[in-house]
């Protein structure tokens, strides 16, 4: 496994691996939970990937599924190992949504709905203050700094000279006429959404009012795909207190139909580009 793997992919992997062993024994997480003395959660968090796995409990799991094989032990030690090594977002302390950071700094593409706010990865700096402090009132400022840098430091992805990460965003036209910090400010990040558009890797699009009921409005989602073959797609949906993350590809498929849809009843790159600069110039007007 290549060294630049980022711990959270390596997790993944491991425990799609450890799962897959366990179902060549057709056994359930239950089962195998019993026979390990522990809850069948961890067995189900372990192969989720997660929480970390420790090589010790690689070698129970080896062991319960009878794994002769001692180069395959020896590998999958060693990948246990590995994914306990930490990321960049572990040097800010305890961030709610690491899990996410750990996929989204190893996808090739993000598509992504959001009805409410600008996406992170296109937030400006000032955006991304002012809506962290309105959604976390209660948050001490040295907080809200450390979550905008990590913000700002995901953004990379977007910039990056090589595989730069593909970003497909569709935005409620709510996300622009809600007023993050004053006008001014919404000024400066409408004129930042339309310029973050034109880069050939990101696609922008609004649903505005107009279009009525439609597939998003049940709500924020993500979908991430991966550059190896081997990592399955994920759906992320932010909770407040816990995030979901659904894998089966049932469900992946579902959350991509719906999306197909979003971005057919969007308008198109650039009636939202119009769209987006007639709303920065409502902002402008309001100023005056």
């Amino acid at each position: 496994m290549a060294s630049n793997v980022n711990p959270t992919v390596r997790r993944r992997r491991l425990g799609q691996e450890l799962r897959r062993l366990r179902e060549l024994k057709n056994m359930t997480a239950e089962e195998v939970a019993d026979k390990l003395l522990v809850s069948q959660s961890k067995i189900s968090r372990l192969e989720n990937g997660r929480r970390s796995i420790s090589q010790r409990d690689v070698r129970d799991l080896c062991g319960v599924y009878e794994v002769e094989d001692a180069r395959v032990v020896d590998s999958l030690m060693q990948m246990a190992k590995d994914s306990r090594q930490q990321g960049w977002w572990h040097a800010f302390g305890d961030i709610p949504y690491s899990v996410y950071i750990g996929l989204e700094t190893d996808a090739a593409s993000l598509r992504v709905y959001e009805p409410q706010v600008v996406p992170g990865l296109l937030q400006t700096r000032a955006y991304a203050e002012a809506l962290i402090n309105g959604a976390l009132p209660e948050t001490a400022n040295t907080d809200i700094e450390k979550r905008v840098q990590v913000r700002m430091r995901r953004q990379e992805r977007i910039h990056a000279d090589e595989a730069p990460l593909r970003l497909w965003a569709v935005l409620d036209e709510a996300a622009l006429r809600r007023v993050v910090g004053d006008p001014q400010l919404m000024i400066e990040q409408l004129e930042h959404l339309v310029a973050m558009s034109e880069l050939p890797h990101v696609t922008v699009q609004v649903m505005p009012f107009n279009m009525g009921a439609h597939p998003g409005v049940n709500g924020q989602y993500a979908i991430l795909e991966f550059p190896d073959a081997a990592d399955s797609s994920v759906v992320y949906i932010e909770g407040v207190t816990s995030d979901l993350y659904l894998e089966k590809a049932n469900d992946v498929q579902k959350y991509s139909v719906m999306y197909e849809h979003l971005r057919a009843q969007a308008l198109n790159v650039d009636q939202t580009r119009q769209f987006i600069s007639e709303a920065a110039k409502a902002y402008a007007r309001e100023r005056a």
